[in-house]
């Protein structure tokens, strides 16, 4: 039987009150055997609570009356008790798994569609692996939001696009999700001469048909690094435009109708074409910056600290700052940053993946240390806080901040010295 290992109990919390301990292996409550946290606060919500947990080898049961609003307070070593994920059955050509290259850490080859993901952290899944028994979950512990990858909304063209002759018709099960009252978020990844031009066209009206079930469609430039095998393209600046100019005419026409836009370019499309990201409102109060819409708007629209972003200490020449990014958010960062005393922007190219890949979160820190070590860097060293996104704060490549700014210093004292 799965069972949650407790890595952490809150002060003050329920599961403090009835004894519970990091360690403690919690399987059921009211009976209920409890697969994920998803279960643990669908079935823990009760006002009269048995929790059953594993000790030292030993069951024990606690009982409680959980009081209004009183959160069990457990956090637990994996949101999934089985640990094994669910994985993707797809052979996207664009999967950016796919093209990693081998040697890194082990969890970033998990080609993860698990709908458990999407409810918790936002993933985007494909609903092409879910068993009736899934739905049933869906439904009854009402999980929603959800995030969807739609790509095509023509059946035999997301087949084609998935490499999956057995996916399901995703307007089928987009509409089974809105007849559940569960909200969904799209996303369409831009191929060229794949599912751009009359294809997204078809997607954008067929998913806008589903309103206010579906209630955003992201828009989505494919990403390839220089290990992609073959099989798609990334856009000229022609055709990025026209995917701009097609997406902004639906927003024109969708505003009125349904009084939000539906459609949103991600920030990539106005960065790499020169165009200002559209202004807070335009997003219509949704948070879709997981899925990079929006992101740099929110960047803009608070004040800018250096706090923002995570620092290293280089002590080499002091009351100064170096901001480093990537090359796509340079441009944007050097006009924010434009009449600062003592700031200086420096963009780092992405040798690792390819120069087609320009946003921060995948720097690593081998290309940093290697473009910046004969630089002049300021006392103080900032990174963009997406580049340590691992699960124990470090880059793609395996390295933590104070591993990054030590590097950068050996060499730039070893420089000097010579």
């Amino acid at each position: 039987m799965p069972s949650g290992l407790i890595t952490s109990v809150a002060s003050g919390s329920l599961a403090e009150r009835l004894g519970l301990q990091p360690g403690d292996e919690l399987f059921a409550i009211n009976d209920h055997p409890l697969r994920d946290v998803i279960d643990v606060r669908f079935y823990g919500a009760e006002e009269r609570l048995v929790l059953r947990v594993r000790r030292g080898g030993r069951e024990m049961s606690f009982q409680a009356q959980r009081r209004y609003d009183e959160p069990l307070g457990l956090e637990f070593v994996h949101p999934t008790f089985d640990v094994d994920v669910r994985r993707c059955n797809n052979r996207c050509a664009f999967c950016f798994v796919s093209q990693m290259p081998p040697g890194l850490r082990r969890s970033l080859y998990i080609k993860d569609d698990d709908y458990r993901h999407s409810f918790l952290f936002g993933n985007y899944i494909t609903l092409t692996n879910l068993t009736e028994e899934d739905w049933d979950r869906i439904g009854e512990q009402h999980l929603s939001p959800l995030y969807v990858s739609v790509h095509a909304t023509d059946p035999d063209l997301r087949r084609r696009i998935f490499g999956n002759q057995n996916a399901p018709d995703v307007m089928a099960q987009l509409a089974r999700l809105a007849g559940m009252g569960i909200e969904v978020h799209t996303q369409i990844v831009v191929v060229p001469e794949l599912n751009d031009g009359p294809h997204l066209d078809r997607s954008i009206g067929d998913l806008t048909d589903l309103y206010p079930g579906v209630r955003s469609v992201s828009i989505v430039p494919v990403g390839l690094t220089k290990y992609h095998r073959g099989g798609c393209r990334v856009h000229t600046l022609r055709e990025a435009r026209a995917v701009f100019e097609q997406v902004t005419g639906w927003q024109q026409r969708l505003l009125p109708r349904l009084g939000v836009r539906f459609a949103y370019l991600s920030d990539e499309w106005y960065l790499r074409l020169g165009e200002e990201v559209p202004p807070t409102e335009a997003y219509d109060g949704l948070d879709l910056t997981e899925n990079g819409v929006g992101m740099v708007r929110r960047f803009l629209g608070s004040e800018f600290q250096v706090s923002g972003f995570r620092a290293g200490r280089v002590n080499l020449k002091p009351e100064t700052v170096t901001l480093v990014t990537g090359t796509l958010f340079a441009p944007v960062l050097r006009r924010m940053t434009e009449g600062m005393a003592g700031v200086e922007v420096m963009e780092v190219a992405n040798r690792f993946f390819g120069e087609t890949v320009t946003v921060a979160g995948l720097l690593t820190g081998r290309d940093v240390i290697d473009q910046l070590r004969e630089r002049e860097l300021g006392e103080v060293l900032m990174f963009p806080p997406a580049m340590f996104g691992g699960p124990e704060g470090e880059t793609l490549d395996g390295m933590g901040i104070e591993g990054v700014e030590r590097a950068l210093r050996n060499t730039q004292h070893a420089t000097r010295d010579m």
